[in-house]
């Protein structure tokens, strides 16, 4: 599935007035953090390779780093895709999909009639987390393990955001 695509079909039957597209976000301190930490580890190497060492190993690093980072982006926003891509089959009505920053965290807001839902977390391959955050109350898991379990996951967050007025009538 390609994130940047709509995953909504022309014609569907879904009431929503989502997209169906979760727009990248890429987190600006985890790369000055990939900077940073290269640098250092680089310049352990000037005593014993010179410069040219420092020079490669800092790109090496840093190159590294940089694809932990996007490739923990990707898996992030394939979540959060799932994951209101199933909320909007199951009935929810989702406005819109937007990065709640400029650049400084990925995190996506998920506007709703009832509020925000805010996912996001960190993203930095093979560490990523998950992180979700509904009404003031988040709650937070391995990015791995959210991706394996994403239907489950689904179900239970559908349930606690969007069946609350049905989970009071049947108490």
């Amino acid at each position: 599935m390609q994130l940047e695509q709509p995953t909504q079909v022309e014609g569907s039957t879904r009431e929503s007035g989502w997209s169906g597209t979760v727009p990248s976000a890429i987190d600006a301190r985890i790369l000055g953090l990939v900077v940073v930490v290269g640098g250092l580890a680089a310049s352990v190497n000037i005593p014993y390779g010179g410069v040219p060492m420092a020079l490669a190993a800092f790109a090496v690093l840093v190159g590294g780093g940089v694809v932990a980072h996007v490739l923990g982006e990707r898996q992030l926003r394939r979540i959060t895709d799932g994951l209101v891509e199933r909320w909007v089959d199951d009935g929810a009505y989702i406005e819109d999909v937007t990065r709640s920053s400029d650049g400084m965290r990925t995190e996506w807001e998920i506007h709703t009639p009832d509020g925000e839902i805010r996912i996001g977390g960190l993203a930095l391959v093979p560490i990523s987390r998950f992180s979700v955050e509904w009404q003031g109350v988040g709650d937070t898991m391995d990015a791995s393990e959210a991706e394996e379990n994403l239907d489950a996951l689904a179900r239970g967050l559908y349930a606690e955001f969007f069946d609350i007025g049905s989970a009071t009538q049947r108490s």
